[in-house]
């Protein structure tokens, strides 16, 4: 069973009701985040229940050293993780002499969450009887600035029902603070000194190892009425690690007083300073006030929401659904620094440790390049060549390649493999595939062609390199075989051959080998500095076509599909549909043996390559892998119900295809796989857009042109999308019965409708 106490909303996200079981899960869906930090929804005031406290600053992490009962060679010796922040939300609050907890209070009542994805802010409010009798209503509302993206605003409203109350608000920064995930118990702070003026507080620290300085700091206003009351806290107190402010107001019952907090970080990868940028960045806020930040706020929201939403018509959860992904997307990333990536759980949790995957190039870049513009995209394929270096120590350091083979790691901050499961860690290469996709999807969606001779060919040799070593020569079956790796099924390790990992390690080397010939004909400078630089022979492109050009697939003649790998109809071939619902889901059911014996499919594996190399099969091909391998998939990997949805809008399989997109756009939201409290699951949302884009409208490009094949859920009256595409704006309206594309451009596009071309003229609208 399913969550199901989030209310359908077009707009926001919104829970009515205290439960104390589901704290914890809230806090995960109610994050906030600008891109350089975020925050789960946590409570500002003390809470005694059970509660997962978490704010995060992009970039900033720690290599907490690796646990594992049995070191293997070539384990990484530390797992980087980004740290749980200094916490700056922090305001206990006393009333009439007892704190405010509402793990205490006689009664909770009229409690309300929201968060507003249109206009960026989360609001909390409740009615409470505190033991002492005292009744209150509470209101605060939360939000992270775009503008500013240093800069947090808490404004906190208490209103006394039935007396007078004596209300003591003690805001505070706290660098005192852990992560539930750390390995060995450590702490990943060390306070460098506090410092306090007047409302105005900052505690420095640094990252111990990486040596990070982040300067947290506050500054507080006392209000009644809508009037600043100008006062200065009565008592402040302070360790090396922790400065709080006490101030007192009496206030009248049906009063409301409030206090309201700017807080945040300044960090030393943007500045020398950060205590002088630290209290800049207090100047800049109150010199705007807490209106027009919000009102600012609002309007930077509304530029995002410009180009990057999808409305649909006459399904609020599936409005809410796409919506919410693009919402934590966009708080998440947004493209402004080349340094930054996209963490599985972005700012909502530390699991899987804030890093980067492979999710990005698969799964991400389509979504950036089509809704912001293509910069952002390039600064994503820029993050890995500034990695090369690392990825070709990482091959020969943890596999003894050489010759600038480049194997990327699984999950990384600054290139270095840091992640700690061997069958994952070394097994999952397929991840190296996807990094030079990303290379050929941004060329073929902007037409950009310049990032491969600057960066990407040296990225795509070294990734040739590897597949070429990584493969060996069967003298049994006369072909190049690949053997003991972990496919994108991470329910099943140490296999060999792999479908999507052999398909995919022929075509980077087909692909670079394509490009090598490209910049030598078309960019001879670059395709010079690059083959002297890297000492690339001719003997060697021919010995890594002998590789692409007889690599083993395996097959079965007999059911006309591709093997997930060899030997996998020697499995007890039991379909999804037998398998007794309380067994599910099996990865919290099941013994890891028995989980790779079975047949089961955590994600799209076979499938994500018919995915990725759509055009390289016909119609039913798919249709005969995709029959066969849903049977058995149990989506309990994010990423998987998206491809899916994917394909079974291209099968016609309407009804599945919308099963599936509201299993990953409402993946969070519905708590399909029982572990949002652990975060939301930010790379996979990308997912959840291509869905809609790719699924539905039946988006592709081909020979420098958009392709679309609209179709429509039956639950639907309509949906539209804009797409971004080589900087002309098109949007696409989908009707059941007609299609309607607007161009927002300057030029002319055209653009093919079930294989037909159409001509769409700028600022002006087309129905077909």
């Amino acid at each position: 069973m399913n969550q199901n106490y989030i209310k359908p909303d077009n707009w926001s996200i919104i829970e009515e009701g205290f439960d104390k079981e589901r704290v914890k899960s809230s806090e995960s869906l109610f994050s906030i985040g600008n891109g350089a930090m975020g925050q789960r929804a946590n409570f500002e005031e003390h809470y005694t229940g059970k509660t997962f406290q978490g704010s995060y600053i992009a970039g900033i992490y720690y290599p907490d050293k690796t646990k594992v009962g049995w070191w293997k060679n070539g384990y990484p010796k530390y797992f980087a993780k980004v740290l749980n922040a200094p916490n700056w939300i922090g305001i206990d609050v006393e009333i009439n002499g007892e704190n405010l907890d509402l793990n205490a209070c006689i009664k909770v009542e009229k409690f309300r969450r929201e968060l507003n994805m249109k206009e960026g802010w989360y609001n909390r409010s409740f009615e409470a009887t505190l033991q002492n009798g005292t009744e209150i209503a509470v209101n605060i509302r939360r939000f992270l600035c775009l503008n500013l993206d240093e800069v947090g605003v808490i404004n906190y409203e208490i209103t006394p029902l039935n007396k007078e109350a004596k209300i003591v608000y003690k805001p505070y920064i706290d660098a005192g603070v852990t992560n539930e995930d750390a390995n060995w118990d450590e702490k990943f702070w060390e306070p460098l000194g506090t410092k306090d003026q007047e409302n105005q507080a900052f505690v420095t620290a640094q990252t111990f190892k990486t040596h990070f300085k982040v300067t947290t700091f506050m500054s507080n206003s006392i209000w009644t009425n809508g009037k600043n009351l100008n006062i200065s806290p009565e008592i402040v107190s302070a360790t090396k690690e922790k400065v709080q402010f006490n101030y007192a107001v009496t206030v009248a019952k049906g009063t409301t007083s409030s206090i309201q907090k700017i807080g945040g970080y300044t960090v030393s990868l943007n500045h020398d300073n950060t205590l002088l940028a630290a209290e800049s960045a207090i100047i800049w806020a109150l010199e705007k006030g807490y209106g027009q930040l919000l009102q600012d706020q609002i309007d930077a929201w509304s530029k995002i929401w410009k180009m990057s939403d999808i409305r649909i018509d006459g399904d609020v959860k599936a409005q809410q659904g796409i919506r919410f992904n693009i919402f934590q997307l966009n708080q998440t990333y947004l493209g402004k620094d080349s340094s930054l990536n996209i963490g599985p759980k972005g700012f909502t949790g530390e699991k899987y440790g804030g890093s980067t995957y492979w999710d990005t190039e698969a799964y991400c870049i389509p979504f950036y390049m089509a809704t912001k513009d293509q910069q952002v995209a390039r600064n994503l394929l820029t993050y890995r060549y500034n990695q090369l270096d690392k990825a070709i120590e990482n091959a020969e350091k943890n596999l003894g390649f050489k010759n600038g083979a480049a194997l990327y790691p699984m999950v990384t901050m600054n290139g270095e493999e840091c992640h700690n499961e061997w069958e994952i860690t070394h097994e999952e290469i397929h991840r190296n595939g996807a990094i030079a996709f990303a290379i050929f999807n941004y060329h073929r969606f902007t037409g950009d062609y310049s990032y491969i001779p600057e960066k990407g060919l040296e990225v795509l040799i070294g990734i040739a390199r590897f597949w070429h070593q990584r493969a060996n020569f069967s003298k049994d079956k006369n072909q190049f075989v690949i053997l003991g790796v972990t496919g994108p099924n991470e329910y099943e390790n140490n296999v060999n051959n792999n479908f999507y990992t052999n398909y995919i390690a022929k075509w980077c080397i087909d692909y670079a080998f394509e490009q090598i010939q490209k910049v030598s004909l078309e960019y001879p400078s670059d395709h010079k500095r690059i083959i002297e630089k890297v000492k690339l022979s001719e003997a060697e492109l021919q010995d890594w076509r002998k590789v692409s050009g007889n690599m083993y697939f395996p097959k079965s003649e007999e059911l006309g599909i591709y093997l997930q790998q060899d030997g996998f109809l020697d499995k007890d071939l039991v379909p999804v549909k037998d398998l007794d619902k309380s067994q599910r889901p099996i990865n919290q059911k099941w013994s890891w043996d028995r989980i790779l014996r079975s047949p089961y499919i955590k994600q799209a594996d076979v499938l994500q390559g018919f995915y990725f190399f759509e055009d390289h099969f016909s119609t039913e091909e798919l249709k005969r892998n995709f029959e066969f391998y849903e049977a058995f998939t149990v989506h309990e990997s994010s990423l998987s119900p998206c491809v899916h949805s994917i394909q079974a809008a291209k099968l016609d399989k309407m009804e599945m295809a919308y099963t599936f997109y509201l299993r990953t756009s409402r993946l969070d939201l519905d708590d399909y796989n029982k572990e949002v409290e652990e975060g939301c699951h930010i790379t996979s949302m990308a997912g959840t857009w291509m869905s809609i884009v790719e699924g539905f409208g039946g988006m592709r490009v081909k020979d420098d042109a958009l392709h679309f094949s609209p179709k429509i859920p039956k639950e639907w009256k309509g949906y539209s999308f804009k797409i971004n595409f080589r900087n002309q704006v098109l949007e696409v309206a989908v009707k059941h019965n007609k299609t309607q594309f607007t161009l927002e451009g300057t030029k002319e596009m055209t653009v093919f409708v079930n294989g037909k071309p159409v001509l769409v003229k700028p600022k002006s609208s087309l129905m077909v």
